[in-house]
């Protein structure tokens, strides 16, 4: 048996073992392998929806690491930061500002493979305090895992 022809066997071999298939021709290993590869997505959606099913307020928050907001002569610099990329976090933040009232004044959002947000948010009815656009931007983290 020439070498290529050993190699393809023993790959089939490798892939008949690790998927427990019975099967002895390469398209039936190959049928089986794909089914085990279908069984393996099931579980790891089912996990994954577990895992969201599960997540509590503390979990929620966990995802990011900082969230500080401080306040300016007219308005708040707000300061988010997690060291993962979390999709769609910065609509739902984005949303919040917008209940409160505040104006994003200016902006620098990195969403690559962390998220950052640095904001300067106007306040349009001046009665806000650095607090309650804490809880606010907290509320929308909260809303926004709690819906994943």
């Amino acid at each position: 048996m020439s070498s290529k022809k050993k190699k393809k066997a023993a790959l089939y071999e490798k892939l008949r073992a690790a998927t427990n298939s019975n099967a002895m021709n390469k398209t039936s290993i190959i049928v089986d392998a794909s089914k085990y590869i279908g069984e393996l997505k099931k579980k790891v959606d089912r996990l994954n929806h577990e895992i969201g099913t599960s997540s509590t307020p503390q979990n929620s928050l966990s995802a990011v690491r900082q969230v500080t907001v401080e306040t300016l002569e007219k308005g708040f610099l707000i300061n988010v930061f997690s060291g993962k990329n979390c999709p769609g976090l910065l609509v739902s933040i984005l949303e919040a500002f917008d209940e409160l009232g505040l104006d994003v004044l200016d902006a620098r959002v990195s969403c690559e493979d962390n998220f950052l947000l640095e904001a300067i948010g106007g306040d349009q009815n001046q009665g806000h305090d650095a607090q309650v656009v804490k809880q606010a931007v907290l509320q929308a983290i909260h809303n926004w895992n709690g819906g994943r």
